[in-house]
């Protein structure tokens, strides 16, 4: 039981505390940290999160979007030290846990249903 204990408290340590409440069906605005050389910048990437995989400290999103006609998918580590920030844009109101079928469809086809009235800095 010790090392659990001891394992719990090292991920403790790790994660972060200011995180927005990212749900299913947002747009989110994901700084990720690049490394060029001996140079470092933030990266902006915002898509649909798709998919939300919750594991402590392996709590991970799937964040969808179309990149010149094509569909992009990439899974961000939330906790990951290359993950700068993490911003809300616009919340939509879904009804499933995994938004896959948003693979199948092109254009307008891929629009959600906004929700209103939500805090997005939370």
């Amino acid at each position: 039981m010790k090392i659990k204990e001891l394992v719990r408290t090292i991920e403790q340590a790790q994660m972060k505390d200011v995180l927005p409440k990212i749900s299913i069906g947002d747009t989110v605005k994901v700084g990720v940290l690049i490394q060029e050389g001996n140079k470092q910048r933030v990266q902006p990437y915002e898509g649909t999160v798709i998919a939300q995989h919750r594991a402590g400290l392996s709590t991970t999103i799937t964040v969808r979007r179309i990149f010149q006609g094509i569909g992009v998918e990439r899974v961000f580590t939330i906790h990951s030290p290359s993950i700068q920030d993490i911003e809300i844009v616009r919340c939509a109101q879904v009804r499933k846990a995994k938004l896959y079928y948003l693979r199948n469809r092109v254009g307008k086809g891929t629009r959600l249903k906004e929700k209103f009235g939500v805090n997005k800095n939370i």
